[in-house]
């Protein structure tokens, strides 16, 4: 008898699986995605039904198996990665550890969480660092269309802020505009550009090398050409570049919306070049997935970074754990600080933390941390780092988390007159339609952020009174 959770590869292609049929490739819309947004509601789901059962049999391990392997197949997984993802949970769910625990299903969930983490890399894949004997050499390859030239800029700048020298070197001598455009994005990161306009990649490549030994540059990041499609010649210049710049790091980057495609040319990259990693952009699309659950199981290449918005500080390095526990709805604390760290001001905030004690708190503070906050990036993105925070969250499904919101309380705060600002008490029904009409917005729009100003200095005012003993249920923590 075929146990529950090896359903076929067949029934998830046609949508023949009566139960799920109607989830079979969900259509999203681009402003609802979030990372791996529709693969994380249906584990979080399958989890859930897991937890509120006080003991755990064979058959509901397997019950949640088949769910979680239809979930995988949906977003696009390899479907020889997720069989043998499958087998590893199901082999340690069945434990009798597991079986006979206090808490079964959140043993199950601890399974999970770890296998999914070493599925894409257990840990962290840093970069090679940058050495005394020279400058280090990065070298980004990958086709058409994949991000290679915004991928370089955004490396650059993450690599300026880590307090390394990085030189962008302009290899593609074929797109048209491809020279101008990482000149472009070079001025914007305050990163410098070497090319020589149409010249041999290679040339190009040795001329850089010797102007970054001269000028400090510990890092070379060489943003080379593209193809539509893998062929010979696109290789052998990359196998040149190779032999000729000996690079430390040899980077594919990848669109991770082409689904398994990136997998099969990551697979095909590796097998000629012998890649050191892999470089996913676009991980803030339609995505289901597949390609970053996927390609480190099938070319053992790790992922070291992710690309996850247009804006050029949009780019993360990649942490297999941390991005395991998002998909699993269990935040990602510590990427959320290290995004604060970079964006707030620590003069700033310990004078903010006195004026929530003292209770003395006005929308001028509250508009200047809706300013830390979008530096950080989308709204959505970070709540998705918030520990229990997840769009199936009957509790939390009506809460608005679009950054239009976010630009529509700055315009009415910044409506406002100083006073108004430090004393909202003050705003009557006048200065309401007066901000209302310099905000571009309605008196309902101007009502309900006083509203809920006033609502969030009172949890404020509770957390507060934490250190006294005093603490009180933070209702109306997300007035909106």
């Amino acid at each position: 008898m075929v146990p529950e959770w090896c359903i076929n590869v067949r029934e998830v292609q046609s949508g023949k699986n009566s139960s799920n049929s109607r989830e079979v490739s969900p259509v999203i819309s681009r402003r609802e995605v979030t990372l791996f947004s529709t693969l994380a509601e249906k584990l979080q789901g399958v989890f859930r039904k897991l937890k509120g059962k006080g003991k755990l049999g064979e058959k509901d391990v397997d019950l949640a198996l088949r769910e979680i392997r239809l979930a995988l197949l949906e977003a696009d997984v390899n479907y020889k990665v997720v069989r043998d993802f499958v087998s590893s949970i199901r082999e340690r769910a069945l434990g009798a550890k597991v079986l006979k625990s206090l808490t079964p299903g959140q043993q199950v969930v601890k399974i999970v969480h770890e296998d999914l983490a070493g599925l894409m890399g257990e840990k962290q894949s840093k970069l090679v660092p940058a050495h005394s004997g020279g400058p280090q050499v990065i070298m980004l390859a990958g086709l058409q269309g994949s991000g290679k030239t915004t991928t370089a800029a955004k490396l650059a700048l993450h690599l300026k802020k880590n307090n390394h020298n990085p030189l962008l070197v302009a290899a593609d001598v074929y797109r048209p505009a491809a020279i101008k455009q990482l000149e472009i994005m070079g001025e914007e990161v305050g990163v410098a550009v070497f090319s020589r306009g149409k010249d041999d990649p290679v040339k190009i490549g040795l001329w850089a090398l010797k102007k970054a030994a001269r000028e400090g540059n510990d890092y070379v990041i060489l943003d080379t050409a593209g193809r539509l499609h893998l062929d010979a010649e696109l290789m052998a210049e990359l196998g040149n570049l190779k032999k000729e710049l000996n690079p430390g790091e040899i980077l594919l980057v990848v669109d991770a919306m082409t689904g398994q495609d990136a997998v099969n040319v990551a697979e095909a990259f590796h097998q000629k070049l012998g890649l050191t990693g892999v470089v996913l952009t676009k991980l803030d699309g339609d995505t289901r997935g597949g390609a970053a659950l996927s390609v480190k199981a099938v070319t053992n290449c790790p992922i070291k970074f992710v690309g996850v918005g247009e804006k050029v500080d949009a780019f993360e390095p990649f942490h297999p754990d941390r991005m395991a526990s998002r998909i699993l709805g269990m935040g990602d604390v510590l990427t959320l600080i290290e995004k604060a760290q970079q964006v707030v001001d620590e003069e700033k905030s310990i004078a903010l933390e006195k004026k929530i004690r003292s209770q003395a708190l006005t929308l001028e503070d509250f508009l200047d941390q809706l300013q830390q906050i979008k530096q950080m990036g989308p709204l959505e993105n970070l709540l998705e780092m918030v520990p229990g925070f997840n769009r199936a969250n009957k509790q939390l499904k009506n809460l608005s988390l679009s950054d239009k919101q976010i630009l529509k309380v700055e315009a009415v705060i910044n409506s406002m007159t100083r006073e108004e600002r430090l004393r909202p008490e003050i705003i009557n029904s006048s200065r309401r339609r007066r901000i209302s009409q310099g905000s571009g917005t309605t008196v309902q729009d101007v009502n309900r952020l006083i509203k809920q100003f006033g609502q969030m200095k009172k949890v404020l005012k509770q957390f507060s009174s934490l250190e006294k003993g005093k603490m009180k249920s933070p209702k109306g923590l997300f007035p909106f």
